[in-house]
């Protein structure tokens, strides 16, 4: 006898720490049909920054949007900015900027693989990891000066300069972190409670991909090319080795191993970034206030992050736009649960990696 009933999941859960709520309609253990609501802390961030502060002073608030994606928003905004001001930066200030997007995607993606483990029931796995991104953060901070809010990037340049001992302290690093990483992809693609038995659970056809413009690791996870790396101007990525990364699944165990093997590349970029160091100025000369209108899309750790700004030459801007990965992932998010058991959800719910606190900005 089939039983109706509805189940909510967050916003004060377990597997969701997260200002999201999901309704789930259940036949029996069958998920049947969905329900979110995002819009639990709203901050009014985007009129705050286009009303309440200069257009200098944004790319520091747009950082606050989120403490993991803080270089990704304040380097999205200021390249918005740049374009408005006709500014061109130095070869050294593009270097560093991707240096620190990069280690920003390794520890991302380590965080997102910890809660993994956690809802698999590995909690000892998931401290060895959120152990081991240490790794990560001790060489942000060394190069920002902050763990979390990295106000790095500024409008012409970036703040620090890296230093010899700076460099050597992430070559050491990143050398210490790649054979954790390498025991990690032997557990995650040989372990059945951890990552094996989530085959086929939780899938995304490349049709449902294309449907649904999903973005980020979500998407290659299913087979789709998408990738702002691939076809920005703003960066140099194919100089630094960059190369997309996919898999063919849709499944739970494809997002770990994208999420894997997109952070052994980036620490081989990273690595190529610090050899190859261009010289240069780490700060351009910037004159005038902004007007018209740039858009501008970065490739953040879960997906394409795309800001909008528009200036009429005065020192507050006349709007900013700020459309984060988890907001574009959520349709896909809610048709992925769809016909998957209720036991799934928490695993499904981690693989997605979401970040609320960008999407309720």
């Amino acid at each position: 006898m089939k039983k109706t009933v509805e189940i909510p999941l967050g916003s004060q859960h377990i597997s969701l720490l997260e200002p999201i709520r999901f309704r789930f309609h259940c036949e029996n253990e069958v998920i049947r049909d969905v329900d979110a609501d995002v819009g639990f802390v709203h901050r009014g961030v985007e009129e705050a920054c286009a009303s309440r502060f200069e257009f200098k002073q944004v790319g520091y608030v747009v950082a606050r949007v989120c403490g993991l994606c803080a270089i990704t928003h304040s380097l999205g905004y200021t390249l918005a900015v740049e374009k408005l001001l006709h500014v061109e930066t130095s070869m050294r200030i593009k270097y560093l900027r991707m240096l620190m997007v990069e280690l920003d995607r390794i520890h991302s993606h380590m965080l997102c693989l910890a809660h993994t483990a956690e809802n698999a029931g590995f909690e000892a796995l998931f401290m060895q990891i959120m152990n081991e991104r240490e790794l990560v953060m001790d060489v942000q901070e060394a190069l920002s000066g902050n763990r979390v809010q990295f106000d790095y990037i500024s409008i012409g340049g970036v703040n620090r300069d890296l230093s010899a001992q700076a460099g050597a302290l992430v070559l050491r690093n990143l050398s210490l972190l790649e054979p954790k990483i390498d025991e990690l992809f032997e557990r995650f693609t040989s372990n059945w409670s951890l990552s094996l038995k989530y085959r086929g659970i939780g899938a995304l056809s490349l049709t449902q991909a294309y449907m649904y413009n999903t973005l980020g690791p979500l998407a290659r996870a299913a087979g789709l090319e998408t990738d702002v790396r691939l076809e920005t101007n703003d960066f140099p990525y194919a100089q630094i080795g960059f190369e997309i990364i996919t898999e063919q699944g849709g499944d739970i165990y494809a997002r770990n191993l994208v999420r894997l093997r997109e952070i052994k590349q980036s620490i081989k970029m990273v690595r190529h970034i610090i050899e190859g160091l261009p010289e240069g100025a780490i700060q351009e000369k910037t004159k005038g206030k902004p007007e018209g209108e740039a858009i501008v899309r970065i490739e953040a750790p879960r997906g394409e992050l795309m800001y909008l700004v528009r200036g009429n030459k005065s020192s507050i801007l006349e709007r900013v736009r700020i459309k984060t990965p988890t907001f574009s992932g959520i349709p896909a998010m809610i048709e992925i649960f769809k016909g998957s058991n209720f036991a799934d959800a928490p695993a499904i719910l981690a693989s997605f990696d979401p970040c609320m606190s960008c999407t309720a900005k």
